[in-house]
């Protein structure tokens, strides 16, 4: 089974208990305009261009065989209808300007890799997690990796927005020894405005989630104008409370800026990564003390603030 991945993290401790490697794989129903990872929407192989590593000879617009690169207003661009993600482009770049986000890898191949820092994982109680995207867009190769790791005795930690179904999530529940999930806006005209996503799909997969026996930490990104009301942290606090028995921990992550530039290599508009300030740090510790008067035990936060 082959999958399309767009990056390995090593040594991360955001993404679940202990050190782990983050596999972040291709392809995302959702469309958040604050997304920290831009290159993982689409479930295609992508070009990126970064303007300040670029040389300026040009190279790397013949060495293309799909003839996809040209220049225009100063900047390389990438014609999507022709690119068809070979990695000549970037394979030829000598300052690494060019750089390919989708790489198909065997899950065997995969599993091989992951298995190198088992050292890490049994001395921190870490493991493996499996993020995106939306990992359960490629469901076949989600599940042949989560039971190769489960056979090599890895901790299996699957990240998701909870927008694949219910049925998706049942083929994976039981693979994993840990789901975080993301609950961002409990308006459903505002979730459905915000994401391109019904909040009833995403809740009705939250509930099977948060009862399925199955550890879960439940995240919400803090997005000024988008979800940092004080209202919509409590109602995602009591659905937690009322609906995800299964809720072990919640965490809000304080909105970043730090993808701007992914947005401006993929050549779209990042402008909401440059506009919205920083929270303040107050405000966090208000919107975590507002998770804990509705009865939630353990509420993190994390990420850059404005002061």
């Amino acid at each position: 089974m082959r999958g399309r991945i767009f990056g390995i993290q090593r040594f991360s401790t955001e993404d679940g208990p202990g050190i782990r490697t983050t596999v972040f794989l291709k392809g995302c129903p959702m469309r958040c305009p604050w997304c920290q990872n831009p290159e993982g929407i689409s479930p295609h192989s992508e070009v990126l261009w970064a303007h300040d590593r670029c040389l300026g000879d040009d190279g790397c617009l013949t060495a293309c065989p799909q003839e996809a690169l040209g220049r225009r207003g100063g900047r390389i661009t990438v014609e999507a209808d022709d690119c068809d993600g070979c990695g000549t482009c970037a394979a030829f770049c000598p300052s690494g300007a060019l750089t390919l986000a989708g790489v198909e890898r065997t899950a065997a191949e995969l599993c091989v890799e992951l298995g190198r820092d088992r050292a890490f994982y049994e001395e921190s109680g870490g493991g493996i997690t499996l993020s995106g995207g939306e990992p359960l867009s490629q469901l076949p190769f989600l599940t042949e990796v989560l039971d190769r790791a489960g056979e090599a005795g890895l901790h299996r930690a699957v990240d998701t927005c909870g927008a694949a179904g219910p049925r998706a999530f049942e083929r994976v529940l039981g693979r994993v020894d840990l789901v975080l999930f993301d609950l961002k806006q409990m308006d459903p005209e505002k979730h459905l405005g915000h994401t391109g996503i019904a909040l009833d799909k995403v809740l009705a997969c939250a509930r099977l989630v948060g009862q399925a026996g199955v550890p879960v930490w439940v995240r919400t990104p803090v997005i000024p104008g988008y979800t940092d009301e004080s209202r919509n942290i409590r109602a995602v606090a009591r659905f937690v409370k009322r609906e995800m028995p299964g809720a072990v921990r919640y965490d809000l992550l304080a909105f970043s800026r730090l993808a701007a530039a992914k947005y401006e290599a993929l050549g779209r508009d990042g402008r909401l990564l440059r506009e919205p300030p920083l929270v303040p740090r107050r405000r966090m510790e208000r919107l975590r003390a507002i998770a804990l008067e509705e009865g939630l035990t353990q509420v993190t936060w994390s990420g850059m603030t404005a002061d």
